[in-house]
């Protein structure tokens, strides 16, 4: 049986703190074989930094994936190139830094992590759907299971990826929204899914940012920095036992640390 960890969007500093501080008390609890950790909010301000991911992945992340705000920081994309331990949305265009997936050794396994951004009220993209289905072919033989985290707004488009992959993806886990969703289960072909595994950071403000800042936008309107919440954090995400013969999940229950 393969145990994995999948960890929401982890924001800024106070995030990434949290995480290095935490994980791996998480990862005995479930005896965790690997950790998959949302990472593009984990900078300061907004996106991921060569230095925040550097963080996670030291502090126990095996792998990293990314969202709508990758590439704010200009610092991380020679890593995107170069580390074999993070991605970005792959149905970005494929001159954008970085890939969209990777595969990872798990206990002798061969473990497809994906990474895709959602289209609905979002920034036009390849839709995500679209996109997996090449991948999937393209690797077929060359992994034993895969695993997706759906960086995307709306629930209905998480769900209908979910359903659309059922069977042939292991686990899918949606990010993004910041707000973990009561729906884990394990999907009738065999995947492992959740709306959103929530955040790593603190919830004293408003998704991981200051709520005077948030205030400030939906009130003023003009730009404002957002500046990191302090205080109340916490790590949520989703834990999934996947059958190392069938590459189907059997278990999917929340997590909060």
């Amino acid at each position: 049986m393969i145990k994995l960890l999948c960890i929401g969007d982890v924001v800024g500093s106070e995030g990434v703190s949290y995480f290095e501080n935490n994980i791996k008390e998480l990862i005995g609890k479930y005896s965790a074989d690997a950790v998959i950790v949302n990472g593009e909010n984990s900078a300061d301000g907004n996106g991921i930094s060569r230095a925040s991911a550097e963080r996670l992945y030291d502090a126990g992340a095996d792998v990293i994936t990314g969202g709508n705000h990758t590439f704010r920081q200009r610092d991380v994309y020679s890593l995107l190139d170069d580390a074999e331990y993070l991605v970005r949305p792959a149905n970005y265009p494929p001159e954008a830094p970085g890939m969209g997936y990777l595969i990872a050794d798990v206990k002798g396994y061969k473990m497809l992590v994906i990474n895709v951004l959602g289209c609905v009220y979002m920034d036009p993209m390849n839709p995500p759907h679209d996109t997996v289905e090449r991948i999937l072919r393209a690797e077929k033989g060359r992994y034993d299971f895969a695993v997706c985290d759906i960086h995307a707004e709306a629930t209905s488009e998480k769900l209908f990826f979910a359903r659309y992959f059922d069977g042939r993806i292991a686990a899918v886990f949606g990010t993004h929204t910041h707000v973990q969703t009561a729906d884990a289960q394990v999907l009738p072909g065999g995947t492992g899914y959740i709306t959103d595994a929530g955040m790593c950071g603190s919830h004293n403000g408003i998704l991981g940012v200051k709520t005077e800042s948030i205030i400030h936008k939906f009130t003023v309107k003009t730009p404002i920095r957002f500046e990191p919440a302090s205080g109340g954090t916490k790590m949520c995400g989703v834990y999934f036992e996947i059958d190392e013969k069938t590459g189907k999940c059997t278990k999917a229950t929340r997590v909060e640390a």
